[in-house]
């Protein structure tokens, strides 16, 4: 294991809250700007966390608060291997292994609101994992490597040899960050929705680690975009950056989906432009 691997991991888990908590921030400003708000401060997510973190734990059981944990610390090592240069088979086990235990600490309260926003979170779940897997078949096709790094480092410009696949990406990035028309299980945007719905019943520390697991998500989700563009320096600034603006301005303009359409429209969109993305690779058209 290279040192610089280890110094990568190491400032994904010191830096990464703050690049999150950044994001979020931008996020809210842009967001009310869109809808004609001032909206509140960049830092403002860094101060409703702190506001929670001061707050006393009063978990609804004895088990919520080890599985909100659990849930946090395989987020984090997600990003971890990921950074790392870890292999993207294991990874994408390691993601799901995380959205399985904020599953269970929705489930484990018994309120009503806390079990639909879980089953609606499961079927999130069923809806971006065929993605994923081919956007993982489009990477090695192309690269021959599953290893994040080797990845960025083949000079291959992923973005233009695999849009659709970079198209699915950005539905993914879209429904891991709870966002419109993907939101359905709960949405980050207080404006939104009365019931939280995942995190009906989460308050004080607990949801303060639902928040922090959150801004890890972001940044590891922006770090997997980077992968298509790194090419070349502007864009791997400019690819990235887009998205991420992209993203704000789809959750602005559409309306949450049922969870019927949300599963459909997924696999829809897997299967035309994932697999349509592929096709001319097994048809001897290496590129």
């Amino acid at each position: 294991m290279s040192y610089d691997k280890l110094l990568f991991a190491l400032a994904y888990i010191i830096l990464g809250p703050l690049a999150g908590g950044l994001l979020a921030g931008i996020d809210r400003k842009i967001t009310a700007r869109l809808q004609g708000r001032i909206g509140p401060p960049i830092l403002q997510p860094f101060y409703d966390l702190r506001k929670l973190f001061t707050r006393g734990l009063d978990p609804v059981n004895r088990v919520q608060i080890p599985f909100v944990a659990s849930h946090l610390v395989f987020a984090v090592t997600t990003g971890v291997l990921i950074f790392m240069g870890g292999d993207l088979l294991l990874i994408i086990f390691v993601l799901t292994l995380a959205g399985i235990f904020l599953v269970l600490a929705a489930y484990s309260t018994g309120s009503p609101y806390g079990k639909i926003g879980a089953d609606r979170e499961l079927v999130l779940m069923m809806a971006y994992e065929p993605m994923v897997i081919l956007a993982l078949v489009g990477l090695f096709r192309v690269t021959k490597s599953f290893d994040f790094w080797g990845i960025a480092a083949s000079g291959k410009p992923l973005a233009l040899l695999l849009p659709g696949i970079y198209i699915g990406v950005f539905l993914v990035i879209i429904m891991k960050l709870r966002k419109s028309p993907y939101d359905i299980s709960t949405s980050h945007h207080a404006h939104q929705e009365l019931v939280k719905g995942l995190t009906a019943d989460l308050g004080g520390p607990a949801l303060g680690l639902v928040e922090l697991a959150h801004w890890y998500e972001s940044v590891y989700l922006y770090g997997l975009v980077l992968l298509f563009w790194t090419w070349n320096p502007v864009a791997a600034i400019v690819g990235p950056t887009v998205t991420y603006f992209l993203v704000i301005l789809v959750d602005n303009a559409t309306a949450r989906l049922k969870w019927g359409m949300t599963l459909a429209s997924a696999w829809i969109v897997a299967l035309a432009v994932g697999v349509g993305n592929l096709i001319p690779f097994y048809l001897g058209r290496p590129w």
